[in-house]
């Protein structure tokens, strides 16, 4: 027996998170890899279908959050209710090299140091990255909530209307069987 309208349905509903989740890391800015990052797979199994996301892992810390040692981040789950994020800094921050990197992408130029390169070697100053580490360590990275909300408002409409499609499946399975 095919249950093409679930496999549709579930396809359609992946499809939605998947567009909504970028919609909404679209809306802040600096997040295009995440973003394109973002997909989703129906597949048929033996109990049924299986419908999984992917996207690049640190979209997992940004949907969620990560509280730092000194400040609690809250996040809003799948069933629509403020959660404590699961993710803490507490021994060690972002890694500085990476930071540096963002830095210099981004093209952070702090105060006082002129274009933000040593004046004796050419090469970037990390001392900014290694503030911003600390300063992330002790406050924590705010959640964008940015999947955990579209998949919240669209898995409360798939249960509403997935037996509506169960039951066009079996429709069209015993007009099928029954014209054979």
């Amino acid at each position: 027996m095919k249950f093409k309208n679930i496999e549709n349905y579930l396809e359609s509903f992946a499809k939605n998170v998947v567009q909504d989740s970028k919609k909404a890391l679209s809306n802040n800015k600096g997040q295009t890899e995440l973003e394109n990052s973002i997909r989703a797979t129906v597949k048929p199994t033996a109990q049924g279908f299986s419908v999984k996301f992917y996207m690049y892992n640190y979209g997992k810390y940004l949907d969620e959050g990560v509280s730092g040692n000194k400040n609690t981040v809250s996040f809003t789950n799948i069933k629509g209710a403020k959660q404590i994020s699961s993710f803490k800094y507490t021994k060690k921050g972002p890694p500085i090299d990476i930071l540096s990197k963002w830095i210099k992408k981004k093209g952070i130029k702090p105060k006082g140091l002129g274009k933000g390169r040593s004046k004796k070697t050419g090469q970037f100053i990390s001392g900014f990255a290694y503030l911003i580490s600390k300063k992330i360590k002790r406050e924590g990275i705010k959640s964008i909530s940015f999947f955990q909300k579209p998949l919240g408002i669209l898995y409360k409409q798939l249960q509403n209307d997935f037996l509506k499609m169960v039951k066009l499946d079996i429709q069209a399975y015993l007009v099928t069987y029954t014209q054979k």
